[in-house]
This record gives C-alpha cells, sequence and structure tokens, in this order.
C-alpha cells in the first residue's frame, strides 16, 4: 500500500507471525486480544454470543464481555446460550455498530469478527470504536477487504452482501477509515492473499488487525 494514499498520519505495520494464508473468510479476532482479569470487553456483531461466552473465561468475574448486534434474535440465543452456562458478566445488547450504546471511555478491548465491511460508514465505526475505549486500549478486527474498488453490481447484489464481500472497500479506504479516527498506528497480524468471491469473481483479502487508542 502506498503511505501516500493515507489521509492521516498512521503507521501500518506487520508483526513477524503475520503470514498470508491464514483464512479465506474472516480469522479469529479474540484469538489475538489477550485477555486479562478485570478487562471489559466488547464485540461488535456477537451473533450467537460465541467469542462473548469464551472471553468471560479470560477476564474472570472481575470483567465485563458485552455482546452488540442489530439483530433481536440473535441476541435472544446469546442471552440463552450464557444463562444456560451460568454465566453472569455477560451482556447483550441491541445496538448499531455506527452508534455504538455505551459511554465513552469504557472499554479496554473491542473486537468485530467479518462485520464492519457490512457497515455503510467505516470511518463512522471507527469512531465510536476510539471514543468507547478508555486511553490504552486495543482493538482487534477481523474483516474482508477488495482487491480493488467493487463495480456497483457487486455493491447493489444483496447476495454479495450476504456472503460479506458487497460492503468491501480497499485496504487504502479501510486504513484511511482507521486514520479519521486519530488511531496513529495499525498492526497487521494477518493478511490472506487475494482469492476469488462471487460470480464477479471479485479479488478480496481476509485480514485481521490491531491498534491501540494512544
Amino acid at each position: 500500500m502506498n503511505a501516500s494514499n493515507i489521509k492521516s498520519a498512521i503507521i501500518v505495520r506487520y508483526t513477524q507471525e503475520a503470514n498470508n494464508t491464514c483464512c479465506l473468510s474472516c480469522g479469529s479476532a479474540l484469538e489475538y486480544s489477550f485477555l486479562q482479569k478485570g478487562e471489559i470487553i466488547i464485540d461488535l456483531g456477537c451473533g450467537r454470543g460465541t467469542d462473548i461466552i469464551k472471553a468471560t473465561k479470560f477476564i474472570g468475574k472481575e470483567g465485563k464481555a458485552i455482546g452488540i448486534d442489530t439483530t433481536q434474535e440473535m441476541l435472544e440465543v446469546a442471552k440463552k446460550n450464557a444463562e444456560k452456562l451460568k454465566i453472569k458478566n455477560a451482556e447483550f445488547i441491541l445496538g448499531d455498530i455506527e452508534n455504538i450504546p455505551l459511554p465513552d471511555n469504557y472499554a479496554d478491548v473491542v473486537i468485530s469478527n467479518c462485520v464492519i465491511n457490512h457497515a455503510k460508514d467505516k470511518s463512522k465505526v471507527f469512531k465510536e470504536i476510539y471514543r468507547i475505549l478508555k486511553n490504552g486500549g486495543r482493538f482487534i478486527i477481523s474483516d474482508i477487504i477488495a482487491e480493488n474498488p467493487l463495480p456497483h453490481s457487486v455493491k447493489n447484489n444483496p447476495e454479495a452482501w450476504a456472503q460479506c464481500y458487497g460492503g468491501a472497500i480497499t485496504k487504502e479506504e479501510y486504513f484511511n477509515s482507521i486514520a479519521e479516527a486519530n488511531f496513529k498506528e495499525i498492526e497487521i497480524l494477518e493478511e490472506s492473499e487475494p482469492y476469488e468471491k462471487g460470480k464477479e469473481k471479485v479479488l478480496i483479502r481476509s485480514i485481521t488487525i490491531k491498534g491501540y487508542k494512544k
């Protein structure tokens, strides 16, 4: 990626462990979160609550795990799953990731797995992530990016959206959205080689990244 295409000052670097054979969908943001006892973790687009339930084991009773999703039916499933396991420190909230229903400087960790690509305004999502993170807090995001700008036939195809690539933007656009939210550095943990999606055979990549609020 050409650094001159980044609108704001931001450092992009790869970890030594980063590889290009990581995944052909989305990675696992939770695996890279390295949760600590007592931390507050937020999962944007939590679905059935699988990652939130797993997270409670790491943060202990002192911590809190909150899942946010736009689908009430999925949240009900997540709540039932947590209740079956008698988990007390998990909460599931109906909400839009472009307007996260949480206070400023609240979370230690924000994760998301293959969800932000669905948002119409990625920059607004990352601004919300920045807002709710504490100083020193971190995000770990697994997502889909497009190798080239998607044609309108893909952007307007509901099937492409359902398959998690209709809303994909290029790496430059994606990282610009993060820079516009005032994050100063992005660490690329995993990035796949380009692979084809859909009948249009557009090229996309899977990527997992980390950033800190400083």
